[in-house]
């Protein structure tokens, strides 16, 4: 077996043996009916501190389990010092809010940064160094040959695949939630015959592991698993 892998399952043993699970499994503090009964007792008119100490619990549990329960903090709390502030004052913050109809100090104002920034702006209709005349084919990561169809627009609508326009020159345009796929999955092979016209579901159901036999899905999920310890084994490290 690889070292990695190796590591990897005296890993999973370590973890998940009776005694180590005993011993690093965190402790998880459950609420019993009495901490609710309790907690609904106190939780109107005490301090957040006391409840903490009351209940050994972190603030956020406490806000979390109230929230829960519906529990809410009384009137009087919500006046008196204890509160947050902008709990205890609704209109905090109101007199540096924009009133109504006020106007803003730079309504109407062009924006001019000025300086010598103007020299070096790129003028209207002016393109990159980079850009590509239309017409022109290149080949994705994937293997997918491309066409540039446009120069405006947003830079992903630029392109289009080369197979794609085959199908609309043949067909016309290709229909919402479809897309179109090689027939024996040579990206290489852009003929019309070997083209297909699938919905994106249909598509998912082709490539998914659950159109194979059971014996073959349950190698593919040990394989996975052993894959992810391996990985995690190699971050450890």
């Amino acid at each position: 077996m690889n070292p990695i892998a190796e590591r990897a399952l005296a890993r999973a043993r370590e973890i998940f043996s009776p005694g180590a699970s005993a011993k690093k499994a965190p402790t998880r503090k459950f609420w019993t009916t009495s901490d609710e009964h309790r907690l609904a007792e106190l939780y109107g008119d005490t301090p957040m501190a006391e409840l903490i100490a009351t209940f050994g619990r972190p603030d956020y549990a406490i806000y979390g389990k109230a929230a829960s329960l519906g529990l809410k903090r009384s009137a009087a709390y919500l006046a008196s010092e204890h509160a947050c502030r902008l709990r205890r004052e609704s209109k905090a913050g109101e007199a540096f809010r924009f009133k109504k109809g006020q106007r803003p100090w730079n309504k109407g104002i062009s924006f001019d940064c000025g300086g010598r920034s103007v020299e070096t702006r790129f003028a209207p209709g002016t393109m990159p160094h980079n850009n590509v005349p239309v017409g022109t084919e290149r080949v994705t990561d994937d293997g997918i040959r491309q066409r540039k169809v446009r120069d405006d627009g947003p830079a992903h609508r630029r392109w289009k695949s080369v197979h794609s326009l085959i199908w609309e020159e043949a067909y016309g345009e290709i229909p919402p939630g479809h897309i179109v796929v090689f027939r024996n999955r040579n990206t290489q092979d852009i003929t019309l015959e070997n083209l297909e016209l699938l919905s994106r579901a249909e598509n998912m159901r082709r490539n998914t592991f659950h159109r194979y036999p059971p014996e073959l899905k349950d190698t593919i999920r040990q394989l996975n698993k052993l894959r992810r310890a391996i990985n995690e084994a190699s971050h450890e490290k």
